[in-house]
């Protein structure tokens, strides 16, 4: 199982399913990052998080912490 903060930069993947509960998981839905969207991981913050990545044409940051709750392939 593939998540999301494992990605290298410069990788486009696809997600596959999202973990977690509640408001975590309806924040992340409402960033816009659901099921078949694909996610471009563009760079890190010097000291590695957030993360830098590429949803629908908008640039957003997201933590390591919200990463993993993120499956992808």
């Amino acid at each position: 199982m593939l998540r999301l903060k494992d990605i290298k930069f410069g990788e486009t993947v696809k997600v596959i399913r999202l973990h977690g509960d509640g408001a975590i998981k309806r924040r992340i839905m409402d960033m816009g990052i659901t099921r078949d969207c694909e996610i471009y991981v563009r760079k890190a913050a010097p000291l590695g998080d957030p993360l830098q990545i590429n949803v629908r044409g908008c640039e957003l940051c997201i933590r390591k912490a919200d990463a993993a709750m993120i499956e992808v392939c």
